[in-house]
């Protein structure tokens, strides 16, 4: 067959075929790539796998004027089975594969398709085999046998039929991408409603939303999630979220990280108390039956449809009442915190104790349990647990609480029942924190030999919240003025740990503490008594 411009245009034939003479010929060129102006918007990238050289070049030609969502192509080029393998490998984010059958091998590109699928796992991609000798792989045993997208013989494959199949395909990878998003956010919103009541929950049900409307009207993730909020006081707006762009903003004051022109939208958006749509960005509010405000702000994209408009409508009015059950699960969580901590430092006034020793104990627990190698979740168990530890003393009397002196054995056996007091105190709920601080109130005072009370208990058979709390109260009483004693000095401390190292504490605690001893005393200094007279 030859190729003949009176009976087959070169716009309306690309291929004729594999004979070097049916082929449109084109000057030589740099086929590993081309320069394509850029919309602002990352190019879909494209694969050209096939061993004729002329194939790129005709492609590269026909598709040079290329644009889908306002998104150029991005070409790279291989001319063997083997360097596909190494270009998908190094370009997993490809969109496209257009693949010839048959190049160093007969059915090398039969091989590239199963190692996409089967080693690469690459289910996104997709591929458009192309053939010039469908002989050797028939378009119904391929189809049957391989998962690809599109069989094309080059002999049918005209301008037109190219641009369409690029087309089809494109829009299939921006759905399948989309789902993948979506499920990604989805995934974000499941976890957070499985851990409602972890201190970052809000965070993580607010970085899931963003990347559901990313993926609700496939858009940039370049996004914002601010809320409007009341800190010490202070009335301001936080970025609650963010992604893309904008993913370092996250637990900030907004005008402290945003741009000034996005700034500007957000801050609109808030004292108008409506939402905004321009070319490229919105601002969606929306206000929870609480009065929590929040707003959404994202860019770099298309212009919105009024259909994507109502979905980013519908969307928000429904995450807002999301918010909002999350919004009261932490102020209860907040409140019961709270309620927790008066109750250590009610205990702390009474007996006249260091305003700050609660504080440190704390603080000295969640430090001890985190280096122990518990999680940050039950850490933090520990920290709002301790200050309960000595709850029990309110059943103390004041004379034995607040004696200058030494206690006779009469008076010290009556203040070694504050452990069971507090444990008494607290063994009825059923909640984490209140548990735990049931074992730590009964067990901060038992020790490592034995040779403690109230049980008696020895090495592992104590609690590991009570044996890091037994450590964190001691080393703060001995550091502390106390009624009865001076504060003493750090050395002397350190020295009496070391020498109760396997017999009032526990060994690997003892080391833990003394081999971070730095982030402790920062944690005492933070914590400082004032002083008479400031």
């Amino acid at each position: 067959m030859s190729m003949n411009d009176d009976v087959i245009g070169k716009n309306d034939l690309l291929f004729a075929g594999d004979q070097d003479d049916d082929l449109l010929l084109f000057a030589d060129e740099d086929t590993d790539a081309i320069d394509l102006p850029h919309s602002g918007r990352e190019p879909w990238i494209v694969l050209i796998a096939d061993d004729e050289k002329q194939i790129h070049q005709v492609t590269k030609m026909v598709l040079q004027d290329f644009e889908l969502d306002g998104r150029k192509l991005e070409f790279h080029s291989a001319y063997s089975g083997i360097e596909a393998r190494q270009l998908l490998q190094s370009k997993p984010d490809a969109a496209l594969i257009l693949l010839d059958v048959v190049m160093e091998q007969e059915d090398a590109g039969l091989q590239v398709v199963k190692y996409i699928r089967e080693e690469l796992k690459n289910r996104s991609i997709r591929i458009i085999l192309r053939t010039g000798q469908p002989g050797q792989a028939p378009e119904k045993t391929v189809i049957m046998d391989y998962d690809i997208n599109d069989y094309k013989e080059k002999t049918e494959l005209t301008t037109q039929k190219l641009f369409t199949t690029v087309v089809s395909s494109l829009r299939s990878y921006r759905d399948i991408k989309t789902i993948e998003k979506s499920r990604s956010g989805l995934e974000e919103i499941i976890k957070s409603s499985a851990t409602l009541f972890e201190l970052q929950s809000m965070k993580k049900f607010a970085s899931g939303v963003l990347t559901q409307m990313t993926s609700i009207v496939n858009l940039h993730p370049n996004a914002i999630h601010c809320s409007f909020a009341v800190t010490r006081g202070v009335e301001d707006i936080y970025v609650l979220a963010a992604s893309g762009d904008y993913a370092s903003s996250s637990d900030k004051k907004a005008r402290d990280v945003v741009p000034t022109d996005v700034m500007d939208q957000i801050e609109q958006a808030f004292h108008t108390k409506k939402s905004s749509f321009g070319l490229d960005h919105f601002a969606v509010y929306f206000q929870s039956k609480m009065g929590m405000e929040n707003v959404i702000y994202m860019n770099g994209f298309n212009e919105l449809s009024e259909w994507e408009h109502y979905l980013i409508d519908i969307y928000c009015a429904n995450v807002s009442v999301a918010f909002e059950n999350l919004y009261l699960s932490d102020e209860l969580e907040s409140t019961q915190k709270e309620i927790i901590y008066t109750m250590g430092e009610i205990t702390e006034t009474r007996s006249k104790e260091t305003g700050h020793h609660v504080k440190r104990v704390a603080e000295y627990s969640y430090l001890l349990a985190l280096k122990y190698g518990l999680s940050e979740q039950e850490a933090d168990v520990i920290r709002l647990a301790s200050p309960m530890h000595d709850v029990g003393k309110v059943g103390i009397p004041d004379a034995i609480l607040n004696k200058p002196g030494k206690l006779t054995q009469e008076e010290f056996d009556v203040m070694k029942t504050h452990s069971i007091l507090g444990y008494e105190m607290l063994k009825h709920s059923n909640k984490q924190v209140l548990t735990a601080a049931a074992i730590i109130a009964r067990q901060h005072h038992e020790r490592y030999d034995g040779s403690g009370y109230p049980q008696g208990l020895k090495g592992n058979e104590i609690h590991i919240y009570g044996r890091i709390t037994a450590l964190a109260d001691v080393f703060d009483a001995l550091c502390s003025d106390r009624v009865y004693k001076k504060a003493w000095e750090l050395d002397r401390v350190l020295e009496l740990l070391q020498s109760e190292r396997g017999r009032h504490f526990d060994p690997q605690i003892v080391d833990l503490f003394l081999g971070s001893l730095d982030e402790f005393l920062a944690i005492k200094d933070q914590y400082q008594e004032a002083r008479q007279g400031d």
